[in-house]
């Protein structure tokens, strides 16, 4: 009896230990790097978002475990040049809030963005997803395409296919309970002690920019709540995949996509060349490089979104887009 007490209270003492060293980190990062937009309020709570520049509007939505930040280390100030260009912490990310039940489908996901695009009264934009954010992307053009003027992609989650890079393993949880368990206890201290081979895959071959984890936010994955949200995120990423990716060939909205060949994430000849190969009325660029094109190549994605979003301009009343357009 007392040994059990004595090992009960062992544990106890270490799952305590464990949450300061948490708590103690998430404040680190959150000093390192403060909310960089302005706050208002949707119905999964705060959110968190930075609106710049004048003219035809981009949406830009990121990925699996990002944030704004992805697309602040030169896309978002090189497009808001000529572009009004809004970016967010999409719902449970960065500085939004959700709560902490609340569903996350690709489905659910895509109706976020649409109440997001009536609260700061975004008309007609270029929607811009980055990897997951493709998917909620693809989402919001099946859902109602008539409110989008087309969809620019970066390294998109376009099908089901394949087996997930390992980089997701520890994402895997079912419960609740125990994800929130895991986010508060061991899951900063693993992403430090595996911070350089997650980077490798994430980033790979590419280096990850110096300005990655300060400019653009990665020092926020530190945080319990972004630990709780992404594996959520992840555990219902393919939630109605294969029926969206049925509806592929009846979209009426341009769509473009942009993907590095040695993407070490996501395929690019499933997510890319096969999609495009399904449907040729959509448009393919290849690129050298990895996974993080917006944070490693923010010129490259600049010029790919800018083009796009010349060619699009007032294709909202297009039914079925051309292949100029698409192209």
């Amino acid at each position: 009896m007392y040994v059990f007490l004595g090992l009960l209270s062992l544990l106890i003492l270490c799952g305590l230990g464990l949450a300061l060293n948490t708590l103690l980190w998430k404040r680190r990062a959150e000093q390192t790097v403060p909310p960089r937009g302005a706050f208002t309020r949707i119905s999964t709570g705060r959110l968190h978002y930075l609106d710049v520049g004048a003219g035809p509007e981009i949406l830009l939505i990121h990925g699996l475990g990002g944030q704004m930040g992805n697309f602040d280390c030169g896309l978002i100030d090189d497009l808001a040049r000529d572009h009004r260009v809004i970016a967010i912490d999409r719902p449970g990310m960065g500085y939004s809030d959700r709560p902490m039940t609340h569903p996350c489908a690709l489905a659910d996901h895509a109706e976020l963005m649409f109440e997001i695009m009536d609260k700061l009264e975004i008309r007609n934009p270029l929607v811009v997803g980055h990897s997951l954010g493709g998917a909620i992307a693809m989402a919001m053009a099946v859902q109602d395409a008539e409110r989008l003027r087309g969809l620019a992609l970066l390294a998109p989650l376009t099908l089901r296919a394949g087996t997930p890079a390992e980089v997701f393993d520890g994402l895997r949880i079912r419960s609740d309970f125990l994800r929130w368990l895991t986010a508060w206890t061991v899951a900063t201290p693993a992403a430090l002690r595996q911070a350089d081979a997650v980077i490798d895959q994430v980033y790979g071959p590419e280096e990850m920019p110096p300005n990655a984890p300060t400019q653009g936010g990665a020092m926020l994955t530190l945080r319990p709540s972004h630990f709780y949200n992404t594996s959520r995120d992840y555990m219902q990423s393919g939630d109605g995949l294969d029926e969206m990716s049925r509806k592929y060939a009846g979209l009426t909205v341009p769509v473009r996509l942009l993907y590095g060949t040695e993407d070490r994430i996501l395929d690019p000849q499933i997510h890319g060349a096969k999609l495009v190969g399904r449907h040729p009325q959509m448009g393919l660029k290849l690129v050298p490089g990895g996974h993080m094109l917006p944070l490693t190549q923010p010129k490259v994605c600049a010029e790919f979104i800018r083009e796009a979003s010349d060619k699009m301009r007032g294709s909202l009343t297009i039914r079925r887009a051309s292949p100029e357009v698409y192209r």
